[in-house]
């Protein structure tokens, strides 16, 4: 069930009848079978791998806290488990895949034939998310849950089920069985971070993906003007797609009287590469802060000791989000912008002014939209080639015609280009007056003429410009 469909509007509706209706002591209970009913709209059968985790997750907890002296085998038990499973659905096809490219490399015949695997959706956030709770039981951090249902909820809470926010137990698990009274405060925040969601996603970013498809999946097609406007799209489309997302998972938790993280803090302003990570799907870059860097030493070491552990970071978090090579590269350059940036603070003074700010922000984005390439690039190959050809007609941009047919041949009509180039300009300019405040904080102070004029605009143009035939599945769902 897609966030972006009639079926889960109408779902949803249902939830919060039931939720705001039904005693208090059983509410946890219909979440909990709403939750399952919503990813069973997938695949029924999966819902039984997330059971699965979530159970040993919820009895080697509970083993930890009753058995100190034994936790940390225990723990190493639970990790085996959460990433054997992650291994098994995720990347054992592409270890097969690599294996199978290096035997034919070398002429050797590989004994092991190619196969599939479904890749359960959202595997990677709800075993981040079980892990992590299993972590923080043995850190002491947070006592187990002992309802085994009221845990299962806690890692298949519907809204940020698929693709986060990645929650820790101190911050939703109480929530989730607080006793809440409906709330018209909450109803319409709840609608407004929903309609922003849907803009993002419906509007720009499954407008964007024409475009950037017909580039990225036609490499050789196309020239380099056509890799630079694609990659520029697609640096928004992944952002409107996924905050889109976080946008309306944090709306549906809201109209719900629950406080999902934030996930997306502007990162299109950073002024660094680590600034960016500091903004830009905050839930996971902190736990793999919390839960690989720090354990690996973080910066409390010697200074090569601190790369090595930075780079280690960016490679895992690469790969965790796919098990492709291009992924894994996309992490290490990104781990290498962080290397390069912290050799550079320490050798260049600090200097801080406004117009540096925004040559750094304009730097910080043309290198993370460079790495963006790496990231959407089908395959390593086409990536090479896209590099290799991306300023190769650079000078026909001032040839008229030349733009003309090069712009008409990118999947999406001069009307429609237009149009997503307005809803990015609308999006940047959002983010910019919310700068030092939430968005719709800072619009709850303006009258309400001029509420009315933003909120019912959007919704205006999400209805009559927004994506509803071919619009596909939020590119996180992959992962």
């Amino acid at each position: 069930m897609l966030f972006n469909s009639l079926t889960f509007i109408i779902f949803f509706i249902c939830v919060v009848f039931l939720y705001y209706t039904l005693p208090h002591k059983v509410r946890w209970i219909m979440l909990l079978i709403a939750s399952c009913i919503f990813y069973m709209c997938w695949r029924w059968e999966l819902i039984f791998l997330i059971l699965f985790s979530t159970l040993s997750n919820y009895t080697i907890a509970l083993c930890i806290d009753k058995h100190r002296e034994k936790g940390k085998g225990l723990l190493v038990l639970s990790l085996i488990i959460n990433f054997g499973l992650l291994f098994i659905f995720k990347y054992m096809m592409f270890v097969n895949h690599t294996f199978m490219f290096i035997y034919e490399h070398f002429g050797w015949t590989y004994p092991i034939k190619d196969f599939d695997i479904i890749l359960p959706m959202g595997i990677s956030f709800y075993t981040f998310q079980a892990a992590g709770y299993t972590i923080d039981v043995y850190r002491g951090e947070y006592k187990p849950e002992k309802n085994y249902f009221k845990l299962t909820l806690f890692v298949t809470f519907f809204p940020q089920l698929v693709a986060g926010p990645i929650e820790r137990a101190d911050r939703l698990l109480s929530q989730l069985f607080t006793r809440k009274k409906f709330s018209l405060d909450n109803l319409s925040l709840g609608i407004k971070l929903m309609i922003m969601g849907y803009f993002k996603k419906i509007v720009i970013a499954d407008r964007a993906a024409v475009l950037v498809d017909t580039v990225f999946n036609n490499v050789t097609e196309h020239t380099g003007i056509a890799y630079i406007i694609a990659a520029l799209f697609f640096t928004f489309q992944i952002y409107g797609d996924f905050s889109g997302y976080s946008d309306i998972a944090r709306g549906c938790g809201k109209i719900l009287g629950i406080d999902l993280m934030y996930n997306f803090d502007r990162p299109y302003f950073a002024t660094s590469i680590k600034d960016f990570w500091r903004r830009w799907h905050i839930s996971l870059s902190s736990w793999f802060r919390d839960y690989v860097y720090i354990p690996l030493g973080g910066s409390r070491c010697s200074t090569l000791k601190k790369y090595r552990n930075i780079m280690i970071t960016f490679l895992v978090s690469g790969l965790w989000h796919g098990a492709d090579w291009t992924f894994v590269l996309w992490g290490g350059v990104h781990g290498l912008y962080q290397v390069i940036g912290d050799i550079k603070n320490k050798i260049l003074p600090k200097w801080r002014f406004f117009l540096l700010d925004i040559f750094r922000a304009a730097v910080t984005f043309i290198l993370v939209a460079a790495a963006w390439i790496i990231f959407r690039a089908n395959t390593i190959g086409d990536c090479i080639f896209i590099f290799k050809n991306i300023f190769n007609d650079i000078r026909s941009v001032t040839d008229i015609q030349y733009m003309y047919v090069l712009i008409n041949g990118l999947g999406l009509q001069m009307f429609e280009i237009l149009l997503l180039i307005g809803s990015v300009i609308i999006l940047i300019f959002s983010d910019m007056i919310g700068f030092k405040r939430d968005i719709h904080d800072l619009m709850d102070k303006f009258p309400f003429p001029v509420r009315f004029v933003y909120y019912y605009g959007l919704l205006a143009v999400i209805l009559c410009t927004g994506v509803f035939s071919g619009g596909g599945e939020f590119i996180y769902f992959q992962f």
